[in-house]
């Protein structure tokens, strides 16, 4: 079997600091190209995660992979699955995620957001220090074409933030990602529950991983 260790550095605080640091940027150069053209802002987005995956110290990639990287699969831009969506009240719940590099976080729901015949998925606020919004999705793709475990669409935490349009929201399913426990087995992320689950057809994000160790 396969070694599919990540490299060290990929769990390095400092290569970590650096790496949610130019996220935080990739996304705000995101909203700002976003206000006037959604889908160039896509490109960008799908341009610098590519060099980040490829080059950045603390890629999620394993060994193996990192070795043949040529790039994710991402669907092109379809516009009408961009949102601004209110956030609306919804019945408590509390969840606390064991992960990999953070601890136990604990999330509460704070409401849900409406998107259009797609249905509702929850948004969820993390309540420690910093706090943050986090909203992840699990499509009826899921498993096949899109990562079993779902995939997130907002993470302001770490810096996957498409702003607000108003009071509203600004939901673009286009920026939908694969969690770092899609690339490699050593990570553990927080993944979609019911409340995040979709009946319907997302094809479009980032598409599945051909995981080197599956």
């Amino acid at each position: 079997m396969e070694d599919v260790t990540a490299p060290a550095s990929a769990f390095d605080p400092v290569a970590i600091a650096d790496w949610r640091r130019r996220v935080a940027q990739m996304y705000a150069d995101v909203r700002r190209i976003a206000a006037n053209d959604p889908a160039g802002a896509h490109g960008v987005w799908v341009q610098q995660r590519d060099e980040l995956f490829a080059t950045h110290p603390a890629s999620p990639l394993d060994v193996v992979t990192s070795a043949s990287f040529a790039g994710l699969d991402v669907a092109p831009y379809d516009p009408a699955y961009r949102f601004e969506a209110t956030i609306e009240p919804a019945g408590q719940q509390r969840l606390e995620v064991a992960t990999a590099t953070d601890g136990v976080v604990p999330f509460e729901r704070i409401g849900t957001v409406e998107l259009g015949s797609l249905g509702s998925l929850a948004v969820w606020s993390l309540t420690s220090y910093a706090g943050g919004l986090f909203v992840p999705v699990r499509d009826a793709l899921a498993g096949t074409r899109t990562y079993g475990g779902g995939r997130y669409v907002l993470d302001t935490i770490k810096g996957a933030d498409h702003g607000m349009a108003g009071d509203s929201l600004v939901v673009d399913l286009n920026f939908a990602y694969n969690p770092s426990c899609a690339y490699n087995p050593a990570w553990t992320c927080p993944l979609a529950t019911r409340a995040n689950t979709l009946a319907v057809e997302v094809p479009v994000g980032e598409l599945a991983f051909p995981s080197s160790y599956e």
